[in-house]
């Protein structure tokens, strides 16, 4: 395995920088690894590579290197493995030795963007992407405002004839713009009543980019969740996840996104924090983890973390109450890598869809295999992420089916652009608590308007009229009518 290192002249070289301070990867849990291959085919860029360095028992081996002072912090070779891992976790599904690799890969790029200088137009975007736009709501929804407004006023299909951004090496980025919601989801203290007696009281973890891109998945998600049940609630101060974040080695500013959500949450009395996310669910459950060693915060942390459940975690918990009416569709599903691999729920997402009366469930070939979305790796390493895209969207396709069903944004965008790319037509890309949405609304009778509405809002002044609620709202631009079906939605990646 050593001869596949990469930087042999570094490997001599005496004056070598190694890990430092707080946030990097720990010894124990690099010697957990007793490199005994399991995990490599189950690792995404090893299968496509056949390379062993790119492989998580490669990456592992060189973290070694570092700590034991034998390979250089900023060596080419080190610098390249940590960031071509998609950090989807899939070796640890896998493991029998329990490797906890994100808890390595994740530390050491924070190891690596503290002590590694980068050029000064990277370090003026990762600012602006991680301290500005993720960091306040606000902005974010003005920029996917923009967006929105670039999408369809025509400015789109002009830039694109034009092919005026193809020298300057940002067609393929442009390209993976989602479309832009017709009504964002903004979390306004908003109060859903509970269908029929009441079961639970939750919380709705909104998400930037289910908020703007896929507003009407979380519009879905209020509605089965009341439609089961429960009370729904969302809080107005919560904020991004911090995932992106904490994939990008920037741990810090991640964590100051985490301390708003911790209390924006904490003194909600809810039985559980639901997500429609699998990368932020994620990432949401390791709150406890990435404060540990912060005294202030890590109590506060875990306590948060107890209370988070995916949408599909939880209504399988709960048990799906009411009449399903029939959708006759054949569906395949792909599992989103964090919620089958870090969190570890695969199950649950095929019991809810089989529970739909009429749905054909048909499993595809490494259903569980990145896609190559990984949060912004289509964009930072887009030539490995589009072999990985190929490979999905061809698995998927062979399955025939009408709709693909996942459960993370990331994956949803990267196979409607995949089925894109390929040319194919006919197949829509879905969120898993769409179909049940729909499938519910078909059982109270075709045609008929969706009746969930928030009864409590925030108090507002006087002689000002409250809009309707979001989840009465039908997201008409996007083709969702009142009589509208999951099958009748466009794709949710622009057409190329």
């Amino acid at each position: 395995m050593a001869t596949q290192l990469i930087d042999f002249q570094n490997l001599r070289n005496n004056t070598k920088r190694g890990f430092i301070g707080h946030d990097k990867p720990e010894n124990e849990l690099i010697d957990a690894c007793v490199r005994c291959g399991f995990c490599l085919t189950s690792c995404p860029t090893y299968v496509e590579t056949r390379k062993e360095t790119s492989s998580p028992r490669g990456r592992i081996y060189l973290m070694k290197a570092v700590s034991e002072g034998r390979l250089d912090l900023g060596s080419a070779g080190f610098i390249d493995q940590m960031y071509e891992c998609l950090d989807c976790r899939a070796c640890e599904a896998v493991c029998p030795s329990g490797v906890q690799y994100g808890k390595l890969v994740e530390p050491a790029r924070s190891q690596i963007e503290r002590q590694i200088k980068r050029p000064i137009w990277q370090r003026v975007i990762r600012d602006l992407t991680f301290n500005q736009l993720f960091a306040k709501g606000s902005l974010f929804r003005a920029t996917c405002m923009a967006f929105k407004i670039y999408q369809r006023s025509g400015v789109q299909a002009v830039v694109r004839g034009s092919h005026i951004l193809e020298p300057l090496g940002l067609s393929a980025m442009e390209a993976s713009l989602p479309k832009m919601s017709g009504r964002f989801f903004v979390p306004e203290g908003q109060v859903y009543e509970a269908v029929g007696p009441q079961r639970a009281r939750v919380a709705l973890f909104s998400g930037c980019v289910m908020g703007t891109a896929f507003a009407r998945v979380n519009r879905a998600t209020a509605r089965v969740l009341a439609k089961n049940g429960c009370e729904v609630v969302v809080p107005a101060e919560q904020g991004c996840c911090g995932a992106l974040n904490v994939h990008a080695g920037d741990l810090d500013s991640g964590r100051n996104l985490m301390k708003r959500n911790i209390e924006a949450f904490e003194a909600l009395d809810v039985d559980a924090i639901i997500i429609n996310a699998a990368g932020c669910g994620s990432n949401l459950k390791e709150y406890g983890h990435l404060f540990h060693d912060d005294p202030a915060w890590a109590d506060r942390a875990v306590a948060f973390s107890a209370k988070v459940k995916d949408i599909s975690e939880y209504l399988a918990k709960l048990g799906l109450v009411g009449d399903l009416g029939e959708l006759p569709v054949r569906v395949t599903y792909q599992d989103a890598c964090h919620l089958a691999h870090a969190q570890r729920i695969t199950k649950q997402p095929r019991d809810l869809l089989k529970a739909i009366p009429g749905l054909q469930l048909v499993e595809m070939h490494e259903s569980s295999l990145c896609c190559g979305s990984a949060g912004i790796y289509n964009i930072t390493r887009p030539e490995m992420s589009a072999r990985l895209m190929k490979r999905k969207a061809k698995n998927a396709v062979a399955t025939t089916p009408e709709i693909i069903v996942s459960a993370n944004p990331g994956c949803m965008m990267q196979l409607a652009s995949g089925l894109a790319d390929a040319g194919t037509t006919g197949i829509k890309v879905r969120h898993l608590v769409e179909l049940l949405d729909e499938s519910y609304r078909r059982a109270e009778g075709t045609g008929m308007r969706r009746r969930i509405f928030a009864d409590r809002r925030p108090r507002r002044r006087r002689n000002v009229a409250a809009p309707k609620h979001e989840a009465a709202v039908e997201d008409r631009s996007r083709g969702e009518a009142a009589s509208g079906t999951v099958m009748g939605l466009d794709h949710q990646a622009p057409s190329h």
